[in-house]
């Protein structure tokens, strides 16, 4: 009854995997932003589960940019991680003294 669909992967290279669509639609958004084409692959999700593999989203890109890609999610996750570890701005008035 149901035939499985042929997706032409040829030329595309995996780049991220993601755990559900959200986050797969936020990387594709920073790629495509930077001018890198991306595609999403993905099984069917039943009720947005993502339970193990069952939910994971695979980006691609064309081959010749995967390495840029990577270079520019990792630059990403990078400044992610810098503006969680800042201090707190003293230049901001405490509420007490408003």
């Amino acid at each position: 009854m149901f035939r499985p669909l042929k997706v032409n992967r040829e030329g595309l290279e995996v780049v991220y995997r993601a755990q559900g669509m959200l986050e797969a639609n936020v990387i594709k958004g920073r790629l495509e932003t930077s001018g890198i084409p991306a595609l999403l692959d993905h099984e069917s999700q039943v009720w947005g589960m993502v339970i193990d593999e069952l939910g994971e989203v695979r980006v691609l890109v064309p081959t010749e940019r995967a390495e840029e890609a990577r270079e520019l999610l990792a630059v990403g996750d990078d400044e992610e991680e810098v503006e969680g570890d800042e201090a707190p701005s003293t230049d901001a008035p405490a509420a007490a003294d408003v």
